[in-house]
C-alpha cells in the first residue's frame, strides 16, 4: 500500500494572508525545503523552455513570447495561488483555441498576433475574476465528460495537423484543418519539403517517444531538443541546408505594455466569446488538478483563490507580451516528481528563464522549428484519449454521439463553433430527458421487499385494484402532458379495476404552475371515474408548493403518504378483501 503524504506542517492561512497564500508559505518557509525546491526548479526551467516555445508557435506567436508567458505567471501564482506545487504556462490545448482567433484577425501581422493574444489573455483574466467573484463556476460543468474527449481529441488532431508543415520544413498558412493538411501533402508532392528538416523533426519525435518509452524518468523533451539544437549550430544547418530555425531572440526581460493600442472594438467583440470559453477550461482543467494536489498532501481545496489567481496570473500574462495560459497537466508532475515542496520551485524556474534570456538568449537561437513542432506533437499524443471515446460507445450512445459532434465541430467549423455547438446540443439532450423522463408501473416480486419495476420483473404481481405509478423527474409544463397520458395509460392496461392510483413521487423533486395545473385536472378526471389519485414518498417542500397553489382543497393530508408501502397499508385496510391468498403468493 502507497503510503500517505505528511501532513502539510503550516496551518491554514488566515486573514489577509488568505488572499496571498503562497506569501504566506514563504515567510514560514523551512530550511529543509531549500535543497528540494532548488532541484525541482532546475529539473522544471529545462522542461518550461522548448514546451513554452512550442506552444507559442502553435498559439500563432513568435516562440519567445511563449517564455514571456512562462515567466510571469509563474511569480504571480508563486504568490497568489493557493497550491504549493501547481506549475502553470503555456498550454497544448489553448493554442488551438489561441490561433483560431487570433490569426484571422492579425492579417498576417505578427505585431497585431502579439498584441491579440495579450488582449486575449486580458479578457480571459477578466473572466476568471469574474467567474470568482459571482460564483459561477458552476458553468465549467457544462464541459461534460463527452464534450471533453471530443474537444481534446479534436485539439490534438488540429494542432498535429498544424505542426506536421514544420517537421517537413516548409509552412502551410491556409486556415482550416483540412485545408492545411491538403495543402501539406500537395507542398510534399510538389517537393517543397526539406530532408533535413524532415529528419530533425522525425528524429525529434522518435527520440522523446522512446525515452518515454525505455526511460520514463529521464527528461525525454529536453534530452530531444538539445540533441536538435547542438546538431543544428554544430553543422550550421540554417545556412547550409536551410534548415528552419528560432534566429536571434529578443535580448532581456519582457516590457509591460498595453496590447488595447493595435485592437479593435470590432476585434474585441470578436475575442469576447473565445475568452469566455477559455476561462471556463482554464478553471475546470485547474481545479481538477488543484483537487487532486489538495488530496495528495492533505489539505483543502480554494476554488475562489485559485480562480483569483488564475485570473490575475492571466492579467498579467496580457501586460507582459505573453497570452492565456494555464494550469500543466504535464508539467506539475515533473516539478512534483522532482521533489518540489513549494512555489519557490516556480519560482526557481522562472528565475533560471529570465536568466537565460538575460545573460545567454544566443543559446536559443539555432533550435530548430522542426523540433518545436516535435515537441508540441508529442504533447498532443500524450493527452488524446480515443479508447475514453469508443468507451462511451459501450457505455451509452447518447454520450459518444454528443463526443462525436464536439470532435467533428471543432475539426470542421473551428474551436469555438465545435464547442458552443456541442454544448448546445448537450443541453438539448438534457431537456429532452427532463421532457421524456422514464416512468413505469411497480409491482410486488416475490422473495422481494418493497415494489419495483414492472418492466424488469414482468413476473410480478400486482396489487388488486391499485395502479402504483412512480416518475422519475420533476414535473413541469413541457412534460406535465406526457405525465397525464402514461398515467392514464397504466391506469387502462391494469389488470383489474382499478379503485386508487398511488404516484410513487420521490424522484419529484419540483412541480410548476403549469403541472399542478394539469394534477388538478387529472385529479378531477380521475375522480369522475371513480378512482383516487395520492402520493407517497413527495418531497416535503414539493407539496408546500402544491398547496401555495391554491390546490389545497381538491388535495388534502389524506393525499400524501410517506412511502409507498405505508400507502399499500392504508389501502389494504381501506378495502377488507382477503389478501391472504395474494400475500402468499
Amino acid at each position: 500500500m502507497k503510503t500517505p503524504p505528511p501532513p502539510w506542517p503550516l496551518p491554514p492561512p488566515t486573514g489577509w494572508w488568505r488572499w496571498a497564500p503562497g506569501v504566506h508559505v514563504l515567510f514560514n518557509y523551512q530550511r529543509d525545503w531549500l535543497a528540494s525546491d532548488i532541484v525541482a526548479g532546475l529539473v522544471l526551467s529545462a522542461i518550461l523552455v522548448p514546451v513554452g516555445m512550442g506552444y507559442a508557435e502553435a498559439a500563432g506567436v513568435p516562440a519567445i513570447h511563449g517564455l514571456y508567458a512562462t515567466i510571469i505567471p509563474l511569480l504571480v501564482y508563486a504568490l497568489l495561488g493557493p497550491s504549493r506545487i501547481m506549475v502553470l504556462g503555456p498550454d497544448s490545448t489553448l493554442a488551438a483555441v489561441i490561433a483560431s482567433l487570433i490569426l484571422p484577425l492579425a492579417g498576417g501581422s505578427v505585431e497585431r498576433a502579439i498584441a491579440l493574444a495579450g488582449v486575449l489573455a486580458l479578457m480571459t483574466g477578466a473572466f476568471l475574476l469574474l467567474i470568482g467573484f459571482a460564483r459561477l463556476g458552476v458553468m465549467a460543468d457544462l464541459f461534460s465528460k463527452p464534450i471533453r474527449l471530443g474537444f481534446f481529441n479534436a485539439i490534438a488532431l488540429t494542432v498535429i495537423i498544424s505542426q506536421l508543415p514544420k517537421l517537413m520544413g516548409f509552412s502551410a498558412s491556409v486556415g482550416g484543418s483540412l485545408e492545411r493538411l491538403v495543402a501539406m501533402v500537395q507542398g510534399f508532392l510538389d517537393g517543397r519539403g526539406n530532408p533535413v528538416a524532415m529528419a530533425i523533426g522525425m528524429g525529434t519525435l522518435g527520440l522523446i517517444l522512446g525515452i518515454r518509452q525505455a526511460r520514463p524518468q529521464w527528461p525525454a523533451v529536453l534530452i530531444a531538443v538539445v540533441v536538435a539544437t547542438g546538431l543544428s549550430a554544430l553543422l550550421d544547418l540554417s545556412a547550409t541546408a536551410g534548415l528552419d530555425v528560432i534566429g536571434p531572440v529578443p535580448h532581456g526581460l519582457p516590457v509591460p505594455t498595453w496590447p488595447l493600442t493595435l485592437v479593435t472594438l470590432s476585434d474585441l467583440r470578436v475575442l469576447a466569446p473565445g475568452a469566455a470559453i477559455i476561462a471556463l477550461l482554464v478553471f475546470a482543467d485547474s481545479s481538477v488538478l488543484s483537487r487532486l494536489l489538495a488530496k495528495r498532501a492533505g489539505t483543502r481545496v480554494q476554488p475562489d483563490q485559485e480562480l483569483l489567481a488564475l485570473g490575475s496570473a492571466n492579467l498579467a500574462a496580457g501586460l507582459m507580451q505573453g497570452f492565456p495560459i494555464s494550469s500543466s497537466n504535464s508539467r506539475t508532475p515533473v516539478a512534483a516528481s522532482a521533489g518540489a515542496q513549494t512555489q519557490l520551485a516556480n519560482l526557481v524556474g522562472a528565475g533560471v528563464i529570465a536568466l537565460l534570456l538575460v545573460l545567454a538568449p544566443g543559446l536559443l537561437k539555432d533550435m530548430p522549428q522542426a523540433a518545436l513542432g516535435a515537441v508540441v506533437i508529442t504533447a498532443c499524443i500524450s493527452f488524446t484519449d480515443w479508447p475514453g471515446m469508443m468507451a462511451l460507445l459501450r457505455q451509452r450512445r447518447v454520450e459518444f454521439m454528443l463526443a462525436v459532434s464536439s470532435f467533428l465541430g471543432v475539426v470542421f467549423f473551428g474551436v469555438i463553433q465545435g464547442i458552443a455547438g456541442a454544448i448546445a446540443l448537450s443541453l438539448l439532450v438534457m431537456v429532452w430527458n427532463a421532457w421524456h423522463p422514464y416512468h413505469t408501473v411497480l409491482v410486488r416480486v416475490a422473495g422481494r421487499k418493497g415494489y419495483h419495476d414492472f418492466s424488469r420483473h414482468p413476473e410480478g404481481r400486482f396489487v388488486p385494484g391499485l395502479v402504483l405509478f412512480r416518475w422519475d423527474q420533476q414535473l413541469f409544463f413541457a412534460n406535465a402532458e406526457l405525465f397525464r397520458e402514461a398515467l392514464l395509460h397504466a391506469v387502462e392496461q391494469a389488470p383489474t379495476p382499478t379503485r386508487h392510483v398511488i404516484v410513487a413521487a420521490e424522484p419529484v423533486n419540483d412541480i410548476d404552475v403549469t403541472a399542478a395545473d394539469m394534477l388538478a385536472e387529472l385529479d378531477h378526471e380521475l375522480e369522475a371515474r371513480g378512482i383516487e389519485l395520492q402520493f407517497a414518498g413527495l418531497p416535503g417542500h414539493v407539496r408546500d408548493l402544491i398547496m401555495r397553489y391554491g390546490l389545497s382543497p381538491r388535495f388534502d393530508a389524506d393525499h400524501f403518504h410517506p412511502t409507498v408501502g405505508n400507502a399499500v397499508n392504508v389501502y389494504r385496510g381501506r378495502h377488507p378483501v382477503d389478501w391472504k391468498d395474494w400475500d402468499e403468493r
